[in-house]
């Protein structure tokens, strides 16, 4: 079993910036993959970012040149830096732990751009 905690979120106001941050504990593999999901009001969960242990990257085309993932593989660690923040951004963002077989999900942290 794999444990997540979140942190960071909140409002801001558009163009403004955020940084999440997510730390998983518990029985970790050293082959894995790392990100965020969001889920907006009435909206189908959607990948923003992942990375895999190995530093790969993958963004969503909507956040491309604005977020970036990053990761400590010795802290099992992952950030989102989200830059040039829009309302289309407001979201439940959910941190995510992926393994070959199973996927382990924070319990998301609301993130809030006014216009």
């Amino acid at each position: 079993q794999v444990q997540l905690v979140e942190s960071g979120g909140g409002l801001v106001q558009a163009g403004g910036s955020l940084r999440l941050s997510c730390a998983a504990s518990g029985r970790t593999f050293s082959i894995n993959a790392m990100g965020w999901y969001r889920r907006a009001s009435g909206k189908a969960r959607e990948l923003v970012a992942l990375v895999s242990s190995g530093g790969t990257t993958n963004y969503a085309e909507s956040v491309k040149g604005r977020f970036t993932i990053s990761r400590d593989n010795a802290k099992n660690t992952v950030a989102l830096q989200m830059s040039s923040l829009k309302p289309d951004d407001t979201a439940v963002y959910y941190c995510v732990y992926r393994e070959a077989t199973m996927d382990y999900w924070g319990q998301g942290t609301q993130v809030t751009v006014s216009s």
